[in-house]
């Protein structure tokens, strides 16, 4: 009985002393399933979901903005095409007023070329002269209402020969020409507005060949 005795008053109890005050923070985290870790459980998981539905709100905003920009573009392009539009409408609506009259422009310059030629035969004094002055006075007027429809006479500069306004009627060969040129008007060229109404037939000199 000594023996034990002695043995229990020779035992120390250890008590664990409480760590200082700031390491607390040094302790190892709460393992799961005990009470803090189970609190910080939902905060971590609202965490998540707040990220997951941001990244869902950035790629729906992207995909957003891709379709404004597509829809812009295409009211863009529509825009431009409406103008186009526009303006091709209102140069063929003023090409058409410009040049509708063209047909019955060209049977009239055969009046004015029948009066050109009374005008060549009648005589410029005597008995005819009163009637000559009455077809140059028509004459006139007819050439004042041609101008005012945009119809003007082709001048022949320099006797040059040009097949997109002159028609060769009759054509000779001559050691004195270098190119082929104009020697006599047979009848009036005339266009209308910027457009050929109707070449100048004309009577053409041409190098001779060899």
């Amino acid at each position: 009985m000594t023996d034990d005795k002695d043995r229990l008053d020779d035992e120390i109890e250890f008590i664990p002393e409480a760590p200082p005050p700031g390491e607390e923070a040094l302790a190892a985290p709460p393992s799961a399933g005990t009470p803090e870790a189970e609190a910080k459980a939902p905060a971590a998981e609202a965490a998540k979901g707040h990220k997951d539905r941001l990244r869902r709100k950035d790629a729906e905003i992207k995909r957003l903005q891709k379709e404004l920009d597509e829809l812009k573009e295409t009211y863009l392009r529509k825009l431009a095409d409406m103008e186009n539009l526009r303006k091709r409408f209102e140069r063929e609506r003023s090409e058409y007023q410009q040049y509708a009259l063209s047909g019955l422009l060209l049977e009239l310059l055969e009046v004015a070329d029948n009066f050109e030629r009374a005008l060549s035969n009648a005589p410029a004094a005597g008995d005819g002269r009163a009637l000559r002055e009455g077809v140059e006075l028509i004459l006139r007027m007819f050439q004042g209402f041609l101008a005012k429809n945009g119809v003007r006479p082709i001048v022949i500069e320099n006797r040059a020969f040009d097949p997109a306004y002159h028609h060769a009627m009759a054509v000779e060969e001559s050691e004195e020409a270098g190119e082929p040129e104009i020697v006599e008007e047979l009848q009036k060229g005339y266009m209308h507005h910027d457009r050929l109404l109707r070449p100048a037939l004309v009577k053409v000199r041409v190098p001779k060949k060899g």
